[in-house]
């Protein structure tokens, strides 16, 4: 007589194991959607951000006398317009930065053709560089009477901020009964432009800064005319961090 077989056992939860995995590749198409959405908001808060910088400095005037203006060995290159979608609301403190850059362009246009004003952001703010050609005499610290205009019209528009202003030279060595180095040179300068903004009326002591630094933060190479001139400067520094 044949013995019976023992039937093995049935397990009834197999369909667990297919169902764990499917809910494994549901996560794994989710977090591939997440990070592919995450890294295009990205760039495209990156290029916005580029495109509303350069867009306040005038960069992308299509109308503009001046090369692109850009950090001491830059390069300009040509501008491509971003895309509609790609534009961001700005916040109120770019908001008023771009107000001052707006009214400062309108009030200075002129001189920035010319290349004796030029205007550049950096992480501290909006900086009008007043550059020597256009402010100084060869050596002296005192403003031209003829350039007290220009200067009344940048004052006007100066918003109720921090402000710094800060002296530059290039690296040619002075040594003059009034001025022993560069340091003094530079240092003069930016104070004789802090007593003009006081005198002005719209710029309060106790926001306003003075700095000479010489021959050693420049603008341009030392190397040749072009770039020490750039570098004998007076920067306005309009500071981050108002409404």
């Amino acid at each position: 007589m044949r013995r019976k077989r023992k039937q093995g056992h049935v397990s009834n939860d197999r369909w667990l194991l297919s169902y764990s995995d499917f809910i494994t590749l549901l996560f794994a198409f989710f977090v591939v959607l997440f990070a592919t959405g995450q890294s295009q908001k990205k760039k495209q808060d990156l290029a916005a951000s580029i495109h509303s910088a350069f867009t306040d400095m005038g960069i992308f005037d299509a109308h503009s006398k001046l090369p692109p203006l850009t950090d001491a060995g830059g390069a300009g290159n040509a501008a491509v317009p971003l895309p509609a979608d790609a534009a961001v609301p700005e916040s109120p403190e770019q908001a008023a930065m771009s107000k001052v850059i707006k009214q400062l362009q309108e009030a200075v246009q002129p001189e920035i053709d010319r290349g004796v004003i030029r205007l550049r952001k950096t992480p501290e703010g909006l900086v009008i560089s007043l550059q020597e050609a256009g402010f100084f005499d060869s050596g002296a610290a005192n403003i031209r009477s003829s350039s007290l205009p220009v200067f009344d019209r940048i004052a006007d528009t100066l918003p109720d901020t921090p402000l710094r202003v800060e002296g530059h030279t290039d690296n040619v060595p002075i040594h003059t009964v009034q001025f022993a180095s560069n340091w003094e040179l530079s240092s003069s300068r930016a104070s004789g432009i802090a007593r003009l903004l006081l005198l002005h009326g719209n710029v309060h002591p106790e926001k306003l800064s003075v700095a000479g630094y010489a021959e050693f933060h420049p603008a341009d190479s030392n190397d040749t005319p072009e770039g020490r001139a750039r570098n004998r400067r007076v920067d306005i520094v309009v500071l981050n961090g108002y409404h």
